[in-house]
């Protein structure tokens, strides 16, 4: 079995964010970097190891 977040969960949880719909903005405009590339899909899959960045803030997942 394959254990995986989706960007966009991972997104809204890390940024405490109230509604998904904003991590998808964010995710849509280009403001998220996964892995030092620009990633637009909602629905990326992110596994253990995966560096994501959004507005200056950081994790690995």
């Amino acid at each position: 079995m394959d254990d995986y977040v989706e960007l966009n969960v991972f997104v809204k949880l890390k940024l405490l964010l109230p509604t998904g719909g904003q991590a998808k903005l964010l995710i849509r405009d280009g403001k998220v970097i996964v892995n030092g590339v620009v990633e637009t899909r909602n629905k990326r899959k992110l596994h253990k190891g995966d560096k994501v960045r959004v507005e200056g803030k950081a994790w690995v997942v």
